[in-house]
């Protein structure tokens, strides 16, 4: 009994989970996605079209797909939606001058149909830099308190050092499957 149990749970156990992530540019972006990945900082140049790397915790696998934040390649964002589990919105807390684009992009993001039932991470990233923003003060601009439709949480973090990611993770598994 206890093997056939153990072979379905490697069957379901291991379940592939999509995750997008996604943030202006110059955020962090694919810097936090190596530190997931290699748990070093990976030098980086800005990405055209979208980075994808598999992330395995506790034998629940990931499948991360980094999108460039240009301007001109946000539009392209939506080809991305479909089957996605996991948002992750990163935040450059030092930017408070495009703050408010983050939150245009955010909220175009849960309006569209194939994100209905995503789950929604976002990083406050860059806490090391003098003069950030909290997490809560992030929260409080992009009014996430006012998100109903979708589980949300707010961690601070630093990319370059991998500080806080971790608990991100661990957000994200503890929602697996609860919408």
């Amino acid at each position: 009994m206890g093997l056939i149990f153990a072979k379905l749970w490697s069957l379901f156990g291991s379940q592939e989970h999509k995750v997008i992530i996604v943030g202006l540019d110059n955020a962090g972006k694919t810097t936090i996605l190596y530190q997931f990945l290699m748990n070093e900082v990976v030098h980086t140049s800005p990405t055209i079209g979208s980075n994808v790397e598999e992330i395995v915790v506790k034998n629940t696998h990931f499948l991360m797909w980094d999108i460039g934040g240009q301007e001109s390649l946000r539009s392209s964002w939506n080809t991305y939606y479909s089957n996605t589990e996991f948002i992750i919105l990163v935040v450059d807390s030092i930017d408070r001058e495009r703050l408010s684009i983050t939150k245009e992009e955010l909220y175009r993001m849960l309006a569209h149909e194939d994100l209905q039932k995503a789950a929604v991470l976002i990083f406050a990233n860059k806490q090391d830099m003098k003069g950030c923003m909290t997490a809560a003060e992030i929260s409080t601009y992009l009014t996430l308190s006012s998100i109903k439709d979708h589980p949300w949480h707010i961690q601070s973090c630093c990319a370059l050092t991998g500080e806080g990611l971790c608990q991100g993770l661990e957000w994200m598994t503890s929602h697996i499957g609860v919408r």
